[in-house]
Formats: C-alpha cells, sequence, structure tokens
C-alpha cells in the first residue's frame, strides 16, 4: 500500500471515528430543542430555531452527497430546507442523514477525496475544494452551528447538554 493510500484511509477512518462522536453530541442538543420554540430567533437576521436545527441535521447528509457528486449547482438544484415540525422529526431526520453519511464515508475511496468538488450558483462559482476538504468543511459546520444553537438555547433558558465536558447546567462549580 502506497503512502498516499495509506494516508487516505487512516483520513477516511478519522472522519468515520470523527462523524461518530460528533453524533452523539448533536443528537444531545437536538433532543433539547423544545417544540413550541422552533419560530423563535434572536435577532431578525438570525436564522430561526428550526431552520438552524434542521440545518445542523442534515449536515451530516452532505458528506454522501460531496462524495457521489463533483458539484453543487443552486442554480439548477434550488436549496429547500426540509420541514421540521417538532423535535422527534428533527431526531429522526438527523439518524437518516447520520446514516447517509457514515455510509458514503465508509464506501469512499482514495481516489474520489482527492476530487475536485465546485459549490455554485450557475457560472459563479463559490469555491472549488477537493472533496476531503469539503467534508472536513461540513464537519467542522455541524459543530459551529451545534454551538450556534447552543447560544440560542442558553437564550431560551433551555438547559444545555454537555459537548466535550459538562456544561454549567450538569456540574456544581
Amino acid at each position: 500500500m502506497s503512502l498516499t493510500e495509506t494516508r487516505s484511509l487512516a483520513i477516511l477512518d478519522l472522519f468515520l471515528k470523527e462523524l461518530e462522536k460528533e453524533a452523539t453530541t448533536t443528537r444531545n442538543i437536538l433532543a433539547a430543542v423544545p417544540n413550541d420554540k422552533y419560530d423563535w430567533r434572536p435577532h431578525p437576521k438570525s436564522m430561526s430555531v428550526r431552520q438552524l436545527a434542521t440545518h445542523i441535521g442534515e449536515l451530516p447528509g452532505w458528506i454522501a452527497v460531496v462524495i457521489a457528486t463533483d458539484e453543487l449547482d443552486f442554480a439548477s438544484k434550488p436549496y429547500q430546507q426540509q420541514i421540521i415540525e417538532n423535535t422527534a422529526d428533527l431526531l429522526a431526520y438527523f439518524e437518516r442523514c447520520y446514516v447517509e453519511g457514515k455510509e458514503a464515508l465508509g464506501q469512499a475511496t482514495e481516489e474520489q477525496l482527492l476530487q475536485n468538488w465546485t459549490l455554485r450558483s450557475g457560472e459563479e462559482i463559490y469555491s472549488v475544494s477537493t472533496k476531503e476538504e469539503v467534508i472536513r468543511m461540513s464537519l467542522s459546520q455541524l459543530i459551529h452551528h451545534r454551538a450556534q444553537l447552543g447560544v440560542f438555547l442558553r437564550l431560551l433558558n433551555v438547559p444545555l447538554p454537555g459537548s466535550y465536558g459538562p456544561t454549567a447546567d450538569n456540574t456544581r462549580f
């Protein structure tokens, strides 16, 4: 096995391990979303809890899209977010997207990770990165938006689960 093949297999294994770890933390925070707060937003320019939580739920599925395609063109395929009405549906949606992402990573190859992937809207190109870089960005987005949801929930006085350790809601300091 070449060094490139070993590196790629190691990255795929790391991505799988990270996705599994982050899925546990993500489930916990999504489960904390109150059903009566889905339309709340902290500022007019902010997403609503529904939009943000749904985006978090869909992010693992982006991994499968990136692995299976060479680009996403919003001009030919406009973004339409899934409509989520309650936390049970949110968790089920996250699980479907998580399974899609995990299965795609489990079947991915070195060659796929090295291929370029383009994000565009018609002729306007937003970014061109390797699929490996886009998968990394998707995982980072999951973590980033999960933290953002934590701020939303804190503002709503909802007790927060821990992410990488305890929170002020589940520890005594």
